[in-house]
């Protein structure tokens, strides 16, 4: 589909898509009339793929209509300006702009804070041609579209074309990898959007951090029948530690004798433990375990129950490029530090390249899996690996595509998270996964041959810090923080400028490929 010179979007898209739904629809009535079926036909199962494929139809269908509407939306509104003089004062461009969206509002049966929304993220999706495009060819929903302008919010012009191209556009400098936009669910899209927004944002997120530790509440929210909502904004790895001690909580009070569900648990275990209702014993345990004091308004410092991955110059304090959270994303260096000196109980060192941040291939030739493959497996894949599933790693078993018992091998190319829904979907229907690899997770083909790719994770090369850095002592403190060595003390030390080394030096293997990941 074209977009036209005014900026709107052409119809020949959708004319072809009402097509295609017309001839699908002519089949599907031929079939339960019986007319014209090959001997050979399965109609229920023909009349069931006709349903998918009009879905898909369907689907293409609303996109490009959204592409249509939203175009319409922003250029009624910049027509509106144009039919004032080009000297009228800035009330009347302000209540021209108004009258607009409130008939807007009125064609669309919306209120008039919807419209003005709605006009606001038309202008966005339309400001971004590679967005409005995809959008037109049916290729992401209107959904999709937004996600990716809200988050281009804050952003340089440049900023915002650099995330667009990053995700959109193939020749770009390292372009996203795996599942187009459009093939991931909209809040797994959100998540990799945002991810890179993180790290390219003009203002550091360590000092946007800053500003949301300030924001820090706890907020109450009545509900029906007799419910309510309670919602705390806290740190990241604040939160996910709650969220991970409850679900680890809730597993181990599990049993033939209890009948709530791991949902109904993780409230009831939240609420007991802050209205000192009582402690179950696991959880008292891991109280002292932990070093928890107890102290009522003292956060204690959570404990590495989820990988963490800190790039090396990060943890040197030498940058202060953002390390990667397992289950929220990326968070401050200073967080990271954090976690490694007052709460890591264990670091797992894992080679990754540094000229795209992809990690590298370990191996293993028993089938029991030892603890390091299954972290490596978790920072992999960062969730369940089937289509459209965002469990994330507390709740997922990590799975052997091919059995063992069928010639699978226990290698990272050969496992995969799976959530427990998934897995046993998995074992008992036609889904097949493709084969992973050291990098890339598997992806699935469906029992009607449809094929979705894996969601890739998206990381970036290694920011290098600028000028020179004296390499002997930064490589013994890394590897001092790995086996403990003693400290060490040159005897003549040597400034190694980073800009000329290459992937061929063995320094780049010692140092730049060696960032940490840490679990407890």
């Amino acid at each position: 589909m074209e977009i036209s010179s005014g900026g709107g979007v052409t119809l020949e898209g959708v004319h072809a898509s009402v097509a295609a739904l017309d001839a699908l629809d002519c089949e599907d009535s031929f079939l339960a009339a019986g007319v014209g079926v090959g001997a050979g036909v399965d109609v229920l199962q023909r009349r069931y793929e006709l349903r998918l494929e009009r879905l898909e139809v369907v689907k293409r269908l609303e996109a490009q209509l959204s592409a249509v509407k939203a175009g319409d939306v922003a250029e009624a509104v910049e027509i509106q300006h144009a039919m004032l003089a080009p000297d009228a004062p800035v009330h009347e461009r302000t209540y021209a702009e108004m009258s607009a969206v409130e008939e807007i509002a009125g064609v669309l049966t919306i209120s008039s804070g919807a419209a003005g929304a709605f006009v606001e993220q038309s202008r966005r999706v339309c400001s971004l041609p590679q967005v409005l495009e995809a959008l037109a060819a049916g290729d992401l929903s209107w959904q999709h579209a937004r996600i990716v302008a809200d988050e281009t919010e804050g952003l340089t012009p440049d900023g915002a074309a650099a995330l667009v191209a990053h995700f959109f556009d193939p020749d770009a400098p390292n372009p996203a990898r795996g599942a187009a936009p459009g093939q991931l669910v909209p809040s797994r899209l959100r998540v990799r959007v945002r991810g890179w927004r993180e790290r390219h944002h003009p203002e550091s997120l360590q000092k946007r951090h800053a500003k949301g530790v300030a924001d820090r509440r706890m907020e109450y929210t009545p509900d029906r029948d007799g419910m309510a909502w309670i919602s705390l904004r806290l740190p990241g790895d604040t939160a996910c530690a709650i969220w991970n001690r409850t679900t680890a909580t809730a597993r181990g009070l599990q049993g033939p004798n209890e009948p709530r569900t791991l949902t109904q648990l993780r409230p009831d275990i939240a609420a007991s433990l802050l209205l000192g209702t009582g402690t179950p014993a696991r959880e008292a345990a891991a109280g002292e375990a932990d070093g928890s004091t107890g102290e009522i308004g003292k956060v204690p410092t959570p404990r590495a129950d989820v990988l963490v991955m800190v790039p090396v110059f990060s943890l040197l304090s030498v940058t202060d490029e953002p390390a990667v959270l397992d289950g929220l994303g990326p968070i401050p260096a200073s967080m990271a530090r954090k976690l490694v000196t007052d709460g890591a109980d264990s670091f797992y060192r894992v080679l990754v390249d540094p000229r795209d941040g992809a990690p590298l291939e370990i191996g293993r030739t028993r089938y029991r899996l030892p603890e390091t493959i299954k972290q490596w497996i978790r920072m992999r894949d960062g969730k369940c690996t089937f289509p459209g599933c965002s469990n994330r790693t507390p709740d997922n078993d990590t799975d052997h595509l091919t059995a063992w018992k069928h010639g699978g091998t226990t290698g990272t190319s050969n496992l995969a998270q799976l959530c427990p829904k998934h897995h046993r979907l998995k074992h008992n229907s036609q889904w097949k996964p493709d084969a992973g690899t050291s990098r890339e997770p598997p992806g699935w083909t469906s029992p009607t041959g449809r094929h979705y790719n894996p969601e890739h994770p998206d990381p970036n090369p290694t920011l290098w810090p600028p000028g020179l850095f004296p390499m002997p002592a930064a490589t013994h403190c890394v590897n001092a923080c790995l086996e403990d060595l003693p400290p060490w003390e040159p005897d003549d030390p040597t400034l190694i400028d980073l800009n000329d080394l290459s992937p061929e030096d063995p320094v780049w293997a010692e140092f730049f490929t060696k960032p940490f990941v840490l679990s407890g």
